[in-house]
């Protein structure tokens, strides 16, 4: 069932949702929280279809706010409401226009599902600084970013790093989920000491710096970052005195795993949509101190010029991405902190510079 309203308001939107409910036998409303996407006309078709297919899991009410025209004189607020049709939830879209598009959370607060968690998702490149401030990410208990979709993916990330509040979450950490559940498993098998690591992922990749900046904290040993042509993450590699442990994904679907006098094991590593990256990151609404963690590692490294070029991969890295020279992200180890290697060369790589905002940003892990 489709709904339109031009120049409503609230209460004519809350009217058409029980009405709606009641014509399509349904009394009770039976969501569990209340998803605020916010979002521009050019990506809300694929924000709002990966909602819908999380919503078969977590059946909620999606508010899309769309701003339009917001330097117009006049403000108008039109509505469209979706119900039954591709989900168990119920989906509004409200675009805003005029300066009613700079109080947003005036024409939100009222549609919100009483007792009900609130979760806010900003699926472009363009977040605030401190989600936590915004007026839309006051209201919510978890707040999602994706850093991998701005222009500047790599300073995005650490200005959310710098402006994280607990119950911000970005989906360059989502992305890493089942890497770090590989790794970690591979790690809690008996193995000798850890002596250092490398990420190798393509360029300009926040998930890749985010794994890198995890191994680090939790194996205490400085973990490098190789540029290679991707898919996204390509491998992992610990060094260690009686050989390497390594992850090694070059298709993007299927990786190997490779551990010292023992045989190379094939596990599934596939790329997930945005789909099932919304649907982990509702299941969870506590604060993540881990991508914490991680994110505030890469930040500092970041600032102290740690992180301001990576190594080209010998087998598949580019001849520009060689040029930049290798950079580690420090951590404690029995032979001192690491040290920067010579020959980077600061500031954003190309793909950084060309890169710009995607309705749909292709997977980066």
């Amino acid at each position: 069932m489709n709904i339109d309203l031009t120049g409503t308001t609230t209460r004519k939107i809350q009217d058409a949702l029980t009405q709606a409910r009641h014509l399509m036998g349904g009394p009770a409303v039976g969501m569990v929280l209340t998803l605020i996407i916010v979002t521009d006309e050019s990506a809300q078709y694929d924000a709002v279809r990966a909602a819908t297919e999380a919503a078969r899991e977590h059946p909620c009410r999606v508010l899309t706010v769309i701003s339009r025209d917001a330097r117009g004189n006049s403000s108008r607020l039109d509505a469209e409401i979706r119900m039954g049709e591709t989900g168990p939830g119920e989906t509004v879209l409200l675009r805003m226009y005029g300066p009613l598009a700079e109080h947003a959370d005036s024409v939100v607060v009222p549609l919100l599902m009483p007792d009900t968690p609130v979760v806010t998702w900003w699926p472009g490149g363009k977040v605030p600084k401190v989600p936590a401030r915004d007026p839309l990410g006051r209201l919510a208990a978890r707040r999602v970013t994706d850093a991998y979709a701005a222009r500047d993916r790599l300073g995005t990330l650490a200005q959310l790093a710098d402006g994280y509040r607990p119950g911000d979450t970005d989906f360059t950490w989502t992305r890493l989920t089942s890497w770090r559940s590989l790794l970690a498993a591979a790690l809690d098998q008996e193995h000798e000491a850890i002596l250092s690591g490398e990420v190798s992922a393509e360029p300009d990749s926040p998930s890749a710096e985010l794994l890198a900046a995890w191994l680090s904290v939790r194996l205490g040993v400085p973990v490098g970052r190789v540029v290679s042509d991707g898919p996204g993450i390509t491998g992992v590699r610990l060094v260690t005195a009686g050989g390497d442990l390594a992850v090694s994904r070059p298709d993007g679907r299927v990786a190997t795993l490779s551990r010292p006098e023992q045989p190379d094991r094939q596990v599934s590593l596939m790329r997930r949509h945005m789909s099932e990256l919304l649907a982990e990151e509702l299941r969870r609404l506590d604060p993540d101190e881990v991508y914490q963690e991680a994110a505030k590692r890469f930040a500092k490294d970041l600032a102290a010029g740690v992180r301001e070029g990576v190594a080209s991969d010998p087998v598949s890295g580019s001849p520009e991405a060689a040029a930049s020279g290798r950079s580690d992200t420090s951590g404690p180890s029995e032979a001192g902190p690491a040290k920067p290697a010579k020959g980077r060369t600061a500031g954003k790589s190309p793909s950084a510079r060309k890169a710009g905002p995607r309705a749909e940003p292709p997977e980066d892990a």
